[in-house]
């Protein structure tokens, strides 16, 4: 994909377009992090929970919510005048999980988003993209009152590969956001420089 953009003496310009997933469970925030740092309105399909999803969706640690994403959340950032972002956010609950192959569709890479309260709500988001040799970082969204937990205890707790990021954020915060998405990058062009070892 690219993305045309204009530099002042009228010459245009192609910059890369990039597809990323925010993905993770059921309440982590990737609704509110696409919306947080999107340049432009976020697309969000969200819809009031309601009485009919009781006993469908799980609430727990998150009784609070009332709303839920039903298909995707999209919002754009540019990185540089060479780099575009594309940001696709996936539903949280299981009955929406069959959108997951079509968004993955094309993408380079993904966040998955991690909640402390619910960590082992982690673990199908994390094997979706290791499943699919789809790379990935893990950002954990640092809830108010929400156990504190290292780096290397979340890692240890999702059994992840020790190339993969993680790393703390915010999931309100655009600066913390752009963090947790400029990580990807790097890995993302880290993966392509690594040497290929063949045995």
């Amino acid at each position: 994909m690219e993305s045309e953009n204009f530099d002042p003496s009228g010459t245009p310009h192609l910059a890369a377009s990039v597809k990323i997933l925010v993905a993770g469970g059921f309440g982590v925030g990737k609704t509110t992090m696409v919306s947080a740092i999107s340049e432009v309105a976020p697309l969000r399909t969200e819809e009031l929970i309601t009485e009919v999803s009781t006993g469908v969706d799980d609430l727990s640690g998150v009784e609070q919510k009332t709303t839920t994403t039903v298909a995707l959340d999209f919002g754009r950032l540019t990185i540089d005048r060479d780099l575009v972002l594309y940001l696709f956010g996936t539903p949280g609950q299981d009955r929406f999980w069959f959108l997951w192959d079509e968004l993955a569709r094309g993408a380079l890479g993904a966040v998955v988003l991690a909640d402390t309260r619910r960590l082992g709500n982690s673990f199908a988001a994390v094997d979706f993209f290791e499943r699919r040799r789809l790379p990935f970082i893990v950002g954990v969204n640092c809830f108010d009152g929400a156990p504190v937990y290292t780096i290397d205890e979340v890692r240890d707790a999702l059994d992840l590969d020790p190339n993969t990021p993680v790393l703390l954020c915010d999931a309100r915060d655009r600066g913390s956001c752009k963090t947790v998405l400029m990580t990807l990058v790097e890995h993302l062009i880290e993966r392509v420089q690594r040497p290929i070892v063949t045995t």
